[in-house]
């Protein structure tokens, strides 16, 4: 057990979080600022992207390279800086760092290595779409970017399919139309919202039906990275089809259920948690179970 108190005083090296816009410059906040004027360097996801935005506001920071891939490399180097006493901010090209990008494994090493944590908040697309989407806010589950490959993306959607929740998805412009008519085929026409360059001058949503949104991108300019915000499962229906939602499963054995959540990415403590809330078991069953074969 580990307990944080961000604001008593620190010593030796800080983790911070800073939120950056996530398109109008002026969104960011005075604390973000200030965070990065004090810090020792700035860990980014593109140095490029951040040097507009430091040159912006005026700051002379160091910055260094921290994405996807080259996080095995970077990763342990900025630990050792943390060890050094050094106060690094992380930051994403946009938004809240840590949220679908790599920034989560350099939280998760850096609070194992004993280091201060602390998130600096702001600016976040996804709930920017969401309460703007005239859609439920009470709430709401986060999905990230889904499967680019079409299997894996299926079993996702069909994962996702009985959730009552708003859905939240992020997509890139050239897979907008896909992913929608993936949505349209696996969740059937729920109303929906899509929203595209979020917080700039040509800030877009498009409200309707999935089939509705689908039509108007058909015809529309595609561009500009999306979120796509969709109602939940209505009860009735949840109701109907919860022998459909269960017989997926039913046919596959334990281990064969939690290879499956594994397939679509999950980590095996994830699949084995899943697949015990699916039957019903205990999560040590299930896990004794799949160690067993």
């Amino acid at each position: 057990m580990d307990i944080q108190r961000s604001f008593a005083e620190q010593e030796g090296g800080i983790l911070y979080l800073v939120a950056t816009p996530i398109g109008n410059l002026d969104d960011i906040t005075m604390r973000a600022l200030a965070t990065l004027r004090e810090a020792d360097l700035i860990a980014c996801e593109d140095t490029r992207q951040t040097r507009k935005l430091l040159e912006h506001f005026q700051l002379e920071k160091r910055t260094v390279s921290y994405h996807e891939h080259n996080k095995q490399k970077s990763g342990p180097a900025l630990l050792a800086w943390l060890a050094e006493g050094k106060k690094i901010a992380l930051v994403s090209d946009a938004g809240m760092p840590a949220i679908s990008d790599p920034g989560a494994e350099l939280v998760r090493d850096a609070l194992a290595a004993g280091f201060p944590v602390i998130p600096v908040p702001g600016a976040n697309a996804a709930l920017t779409a969401l309460i703007a989407s005239g859609l439920p806010t009470a709430s709401f589950t986060f999905v990230g970017f889904l499967p680019r490959d079409k299997k894996k993306r299926q079993l996702e959607l069909e994962r996702l399919r009985h959730y009552p929740e708003t859905l939240l998805v992020y997509e890139a412009p050239h897979r907008i139309q896909k992913t929608l008519q993936a949505m349209l085929d696996v969740w059937g026409d729920r109303k929906a919202a899509i929203a595209r360059e979020l917080s700039k001058r040509y800030e877009e949503f498009a409200r309707g039906t999935l089939a509705e949104l689908l039509a108007w991108l058909n015809e529309a300019e595609v561009r500009g990275e999306y979120c796509i915000v969709v109602e939940g499962a209505q009860p009735s229906t949840h109701t109907e089809t919860t022998t459909e939602a269960a017989a997926w499963w039913e046919r596959l054995t334990i281990t064969e259920h939690v290879e499956r959540y594994c397939a679509q990415g999950m980590s095996k403590k994830e699949a084995v948690r899943q697949t015990a809330l699916d039957r019903g078991l205990a999560k040590r069953d299930v896990y004794n179970q799949y160690h067993r074969t």
